[in-house]
């Protein structure tokens, strides 16, 4: 198989797997999706942007390669012999209208997605991985490796030692907003998922140059929407407090949401949602 073939069945995979699979359901009564059509990107191993995360992040942050030795320490590989496949997961159409109707906490749609679609993001992970490693090009999903954990950065708090916003960024996929997120062709209103492989796959090319280009705030001192919508004030010019943030979905929202859901979860999103960017790129007026 070529590597234009290889690349072509891989996305395959992952578009047939959410839009036909099973377990892409917010297991409501009315069993509707949690996920519309996924985008799909591949990153080099050796791509700089890496690199780059190390350097700002910590020296806690995995490249490409560094990860791949932790899942294969009797054969690792130079990250120029790696590809990091990213993916986007749009939230559905109704999950992202009923959370856009809310001031403070997530809607019941936005709670069922966090947990029951991001089940189905691990069953993904774990999915794409095997079927490299059963095509014979070892592969790991990096957020479901034993050493993955959160760490302590001193530039910008509390972080992990891989990201996948940032893997789907190197992979052409998007450019991060004023609240962190990541605004893709399918908006902001996403979930993400990756997985690092040796399979020699064409490498996506980064419509992009910046890591804020398609962020109105930064690219043309505009919009800012998002930042009324945060209810703990976590949202300003300054970006995104993480503390203050972090302690609003985990502690606040997580009571409201298993006291009112009966689902054990933390999320918010309001952010993410009756913003310009919520379900694709925005235009230049839309920030006016």
């Amino acid at each position: 198989m070529s590597e234009t073939e290889l690349t072509a069945w891989l996305t395959g995979f992952i578009k047939d797997a959410v839009d036909h699979g099973p377990d892409n359901d917010l297991r409501n009564p009315a069993h509707e999706k949690a996920w519309r059509e996924p985008l799909v990107g591949v990153a080099a191993g050796d791509d700089p942007i890496f690199a780059e995360c190390k350097r700002h992040i910590g020296d806690f942050f995995w490249r490409p390669e560094e990860a791949f030795a932790l899942a294969f320490p009797d054969d690792p590989a130079p990250a120029e012999e790696l590809r990091v496949v990213a993916w986007i997961l749009p939230q559905a159409d109704p999950t992202r209208a009923e959370n856009a109707e809310q001031k403070v906490y997530p809607s019941e749609r936005w709670a069922r997605a966090r947990h029951f679609g991001e089940l189905f993001n691990v069953g993904l992970r774990k999915k794409v991985a095997e079927a490299l490693n059963q095509r014979g090009q070892p592969a790991l999903a990096p957020m479901l490796h034993p050493a993955w954990a959160w760490r302590t950065s001193q530039q910008y708090s509390f972080a992990s030692n891989w990201s996948e916003r940032h893997a789907a960024h190197a992979a052409g996929l998007g450019t991060f907003g004023l609240c962190d997120g990541l605004i893709t062709p399918a908006g902001k209103a996403v979930r993400v998922g990756s997985v690092i492989t040796r399979a020699p796959l064409t490498v996506t090319p980064r419509p992009y140059g910046g890591i804020h280009d398609y962020c109105l705030f930064y690219s043309h001192g505009t919009c800012g929407k998002c930042v009324p919508r945060c209810p703990v004030k976590a949202l300003g010019e300054r970006g995104h407090d993480k503390e203050k943030c972090h302690r609003h979905v985990n502690q606040v929202c997580r009571e409201y949401v298993m006291k009112t859901f009966a689902i054990e979860t933390d999320c918010c999103g309001l952010c993410q949602t009756a913003v310009p960017c919520s379900d694709h790129i925005p235009a230049p007026e839309e920030g006016l």
